[in-house]
Order: structure tokens, then C-alpha cells, then sequence
């Protein structure tokens, strides 16, 4: 299928989709929506097929790449749903690195999240994906079934096992021991929530469009965080003054950037969200600020 742009698409369409994403509404409920803007000879479920992902189009790093080496990981995890199963990634040949945390968002380990693993060991990290959906049976290669299966998991214990394998990648003889989370939606938050709970035992948080904590959970954090939004992503940037208030109160080091024009999800590749631009300014950030974080 032809990638499109979200130029292409009314506002209000891709944010009935947003609503559809997070679960908010049923795909039936985005069908009943999305007929007023079925013309054309469009259908809702046309536009719906438009709009979902394409993980053909998010594969920038093959998984057999020779310049890295990529291998599946089982860590225990008692405080959480017993264990957690990652994808680790890290550069062929390579000695002593620091780690990179990779959060998904609300559908599982999807070929997104694994090319965005594989882009961090291009970058001369070692990166940890973990699947939140290991005790369901892993991301189910279908993202309406991921959703349902993410909403079955309970939250204070999906961040457990993530805070276990961050634990445990810092722990790895190969890993400095430093380390970063990233994330993105649903997994942006996991990023934040890490830095709160890991003090300065993270180096560094990244979180792409993620639900931001309290005043009271953010003067715990010691990484230093950098925090991209989409304007457009009004649910989520709106609480950026306030994240960016309280990260000055507790003389946390940090930077912000609302990217002009962009909506929610702009970094995954795999939709008409994509925003390339923003995409790539972003990411180059993020290496930057892991670099500089991390070395």
C-alpha cells in the first residue's frame, strides 16, 4: 500500500484514530466516526486500512545485518508477572557498551519497536526491548489482538517487569553500566516512570510523547531527560509546561521540543502519523543526548 502523509487527512480523523489507539474507542466506534469522512469512494474501512500500521515500512535495519548481533533474552521478574522476554541488540564485535532500555507502546514488541533497537546498536549501544506481553504469550504479530491483550496486563506490574530489565541490563558485564530509557507512547511514560524510580541508577530518560509524572514523582529523578512532543498531540503535550515546571523546580537537567505541525506518534514510520522530519531532528537529539549521557 501507498504511504501517505497525515497532510492527507483531515484532523479530526486522525484524532478519532489517536482515540481508536489508546483504546478509547472500539474499531466499530472509529468505523461509525470515520463515515462523514468516507467520500470519494473511500470507506471507513478504507480509512482505517490507511491509517494502521505498515511495519513493512518500518524495517531501516534488516534483523540480519551483519554490522550487528541480535538475540532473544528471558529475565526474571518476581515483583511483576514472573518474567519478562526482550529483544537484545548490540553491535557485532563490540566490547563493553551502555545500555539503551527500549519501551514499546500500548500493542506489544512490534517490528517498529525491534528496528528502533537495532538503529540504537548501529549507534554503538547496547539495546534492551522487552515484551510486556511475555506473560500473555508476546506480542501477537496482530496489533488490534496486542491491544487486547495489553489491556488484559496490570499496569504497576507491566512497569515492574520493565524496571527489571533495566535492572538487569545495567547489571550485564558487557554494559558499562550506564544506562538510558527510551520510549514511546505508552512506553514514553514507562521512561518517565523509570527515571522516577531509579534515581541515578538511569542516566539518562527519552520519552517520545509519554504521560508525564506528578510534581511529587519528578523531583525524584536524577537522569536527564529529554522530551519530544507533537503539537498536534494536544492530550499529551499540554502537560508538558507543567513536566517542564517541575523538572526546573528539582534542578533536573532536561530539554523539551514540541515539534511544529506534528501529531501523536510521529517517529513510528509504519503510519500516515510519520512525520518525517521531526522524526529524523528528533532522533539525531536522541543519539546526541545518549551520547552525551552515557560516554
Amino acid at each position: 500500500m501507498e504511504r501517505r502523509k497525515a497532510s492527507e487527512f483531515p484532523q479530526a480523523l486522525l484524532q478519532l484514530f489517536d482515540r481508536y489507539v489508546h483504546g478509547e474507542i472500539s474499531r466499530r466506534d472509529f468505523f461509525d466516526g470515520a463515515q462523514k469522512f468516507a467520500v470519494g469512494g473511500l470507506t471507513a474501512a478504507a480509512l482505517f486500512e490507511m491509517l494502521k500500521p505498515n511495519y513493512a515500512w518500518a524495517i531501516q535495519m534488516p534483523p540480519d545485518d551483519q554490522r550487528i548481533k541480535a538475540e532473544w533474552a528471558t529475565v526474571p521478574s518476581p515483583r511483576g508477572n514472573g518474567s519478562i522476554k526482550g529483544y537484545l541488540v548490540r553491535p557485532a564485535d563490540a566490547g563493553k557498551l551502555p545500555g539503551v532500555l527500549v519501551a514499546h507502546e500500548n500493542r506489544g514488541l512490534n517490528p517498529y519497536i525491534q528496528d528502533v533497537a537495532r538503529r540504537l546498536a548501529l549507534a554503538n549501544f547496547m539495546a534492551f526491548a522487552p515484551d510486556a506481553l511475555t506473560s500473555l504469550g508476546g506480542y501477537p504479530g496482530d496489533d488490534e489482538k496486542g491491544l487486547q491483550l495489553f489491556n488484559q496486563l496490570d499496569r504497576a506490574k507491566m512497569l515492574e517487569d520493565f524496571l527489571a530489565a533495566a535492572e538487569w541490563l545495567k547489571a550485564r558485564p558487557d554494559c558499562t553500566g550506564k544506562i538510558a530509557a527510551i520510549g514511546f507512547c505508552y512506553g514514553g511514560g514507562v521512561a518517565n516512570q523509570l527515571a522516577v524510580r531509579m534515581d541515578s541508577n538511569l542516566a539518562a530518560a527519552v520519552p517520545f510523547y509519554g504521560a508525564q509524572p506528578d510534581a511529587a514523582e519528578t523531583a525524584r529523578i536524577k537522569a536527564a531527560v529529554l522530551a519530544h512532543y507533537g503539537e498536534r498531540d494536544t492530550r499529551i503535550t499540554s502537560g508538558w509546561p507543567a513536566f517542564d515546571a517541575a523538572l526546573n523546580a528539582a534542578h533536573v537537567t532536561h530539554a523539551g521540543y514540541v515539534y511544529r505541525g506534528a501529531n501523536h506518534g510521529f517517529h513510528n514510520d509504519t503510519t500516515p502519523r510519520y512525520d518525517e522530519a521531526a522524526a529524523k531532528l528528533a532522533w539525531q537529539r536522541t543519539l546526541d543526548w545518549l551520547n552525551k549521557y552515557l560516554r
